[in-house]
């Protein structure tokens, strides 16, 4: 009695549900690369080859224990071109008598996956995905009947459930949060450490000519290439960050700086999405420097919040909320993606920085991807589906359980505050304070209409007048509009004036550049 055990490229942990008790004897370990996942969006180069590769070195790792694995390459002559074919085509070589998988992290290969049974005729069980803290069933028990929900009270009952910074009952420190000390710009001088890369191995140089041959046209440059493809050295990653970043990580995570992509940040969540490190092992590590005196309680709690809050709080709002969640355009955002997006090429130095060191590496940070991205798409009224598919693209880490409750909840304010108490706009005076990208800006942040002013100064306060009907009941909006009563009929006649000649020069392109 065969059973054929399913594993999707973001499932590489040994300890997956679906592998737990796996027989050696009998059972069959399934893996596929295939078209549909490589192109339901454009995705950035280093994505691809990052997954490809750490998916055979998965195998390869199986397969010295012994396990049988049935490995699909992507270039394969019969390769199906999807999952569900690719089951079909499994079923038909090993006659299992039951599938065996974990649930995906994303809506689509969910409903694919509940169509296999009728498909094969062989019964299919899909198992939790225990690599998270909370259970999708966990995550509806804390909804209950909320009309919205706070991550910062989700992240309390999470810190509370796993004891992580946690005396007794008590947050460790004596507060919850430590926010307000880690919003500091970075000071001349300071030195950022040197990152650890890894060299491609022969798997790795293999997957990248594959990716060089047949997604030239996707966005991104293919090398340098250095992620951990392999659970080993994902370990060193999170090492060295524990060991040289962790410190500064707290103080300066909002800080953005030319040439300086990565600063103090972890790099890890490539690795935490794939499944090559776990969440727990992650925040314990981080925990440990705490405690042995080795980062201060500010960076490490602000560190696991991301995790052990954030990161659980966006897929538990997913899964409750698809698959109607990206129907909602509150503030009837309809204007197309501009083209900069795709090329970085833009007078707004900014954007051009963090869209160059996007292309360059496939990363960015939180603040770079909620406060200059993200923000200009939400100021200029950006269809939230173009720049989701955006989003989805560009970056090595994105998947649409993270990507998606980030940008249409967060960054566009598009779902009505379910998932953020206000909309995330701010003017050039934010990125001027905590970058240094407005020094070699052809505009300048201090001036707020008219010729050489930052397009977000006039860009912000328009947005404020466009969704005044819908903004000025929040609360937390109470302060800028305010400040906009007080603004005189002609004031209010520039920005709108400014901004809409701005924004009709925009140029739109096609949804992937080369």
């Amino acid at each position: 009695m065969t059973t054929l055990r399913f594993i999707l490229g973001d499932q590489l942990t040994r300890e997956i549900s679906s592998l737990s008790d796996l027989d050696p004897a009998t059972d069959v370990v399934l893996m596929a690369e295939v078209a549909d996942e490589t192109t339901y969006v454009g995705h950035h180069k280093q994505k691809i080859a990052f997954v490809l590769s750490a998916m055979r070195h998965f195998a390869n790792r199986l397969r010295e224990e012994g396990i049988r694995v049935d490995y699909v390459r992507l270039d394969t002559p019969d390769n199906a071109g999807s999952f569900s074919a690719e089951i079909a085509r499994a079923v038909s070589r090993h006659r299992p008598t039951r599938i065996v998988v974990t649930e995906p992290g994303e809506w689509r290969v969910l409903e694919a996956m509940r169509g296999w049974e009728d498909l094969v005729g062989v019964p299919v069980e899909i198992r939790d995905d225990d690599r998270f803290f909370a259970s999708r069933a966990r995550f509806r028990r804390w909804a209950g009947h909320r009309g919205t929900y706070r991550m910062e009270f989700f992240y309390r009952e999470m810190r509370r459930e796993t004891g992580l910074l946690m005396d007794g009952d008590e947050p460790a420190g004596g507060q919850w949060n430590y926010d307000h000390d880690n919003r500091k710009s970075l000071p001349a001088g300071l030195g950022i450490p040197a990152r650890e890369r890894f060299p491609p191995d022969p798997v790795t140089a293999e997957v990248l000519d594959l990716v060089r041959r047949r997604f030239p046209h996707h966005f991104g440059d293919l090398e340098p290439f250095g992620w951990a493809v392999t659970r080993d050295n994902a370990l060193k990653a999170l090492d060295h960050f524990v060991r040289h970043c962790l410190a500064r990580f707290g103080a300066y995570q909002d800080a953005m700086a030319e040439g300086e992509p990565f600063l103090f940040h972890s790099l890890l969540s490539p690795y935490l999405n794939v499944g090559l490190l776990t969440p727990r092992e992650v925040c314990a590590a981080a925990e440990a420097a705490w405690r042995e005196g080795r980062a201060p309680l500010n960076a490490v709690e602000g560190f696991i919040r991301q995790i052990l809050g954030w990161r659980e709080y966006v897929r538990g709002i997913y899964w409750l909320r698809m698959p109607d969640y990206a129907d909602s355009n509150i503030l009837s955002a309809h204007r197309p993606l501009p083209w900069f997006y795709w090329s970085g090429e833009t007078e707004m130095n900014c954007l051009s920085q963090v869209i160059g060191d996007i292309r360059r590496t496939g990363y960015g940070h939180h603040i770079q991807r909620l406060m200059v991205t993200g923000n200009f798409a939400l100021l200029a009224g950006i269809e939230p589906a173009e720049i989701e598919a955006w989003y989805l693209a560009v970056y090595v880490d994105a998947y649409e359980w993270v990507e998606l409750p980030n940008v249409h909840g967060m960054v566009l304010f598009a779902d009505g505050g379910l998932l953020a108490s206000k909309p995330y706009a701010a003017s050039g005076a934010y990125i001027d304070r905590m970058s240094d990208y407005c020094a070699g800006c052809a505009y300048r942040p201090d001036v707020k209409t008219g010729e050489g002013a930052c397009p977000f100064n006039y860009l912000y306060w328009n947005f404020l007048i466009e969704n005044e009907r819908i903004l000025s009941r929040n609360p937390r909006m109470a302060m800028p509009y305010r400040t906009l009563a007080r603004f005189s009929a002609e004031r209010r006649a520039e920005i709108r004036r400014d901004a809409e000649t701005f924004l009709d020069g925009l140029e739109v392109g096609d949804r992937v550049a080369t």
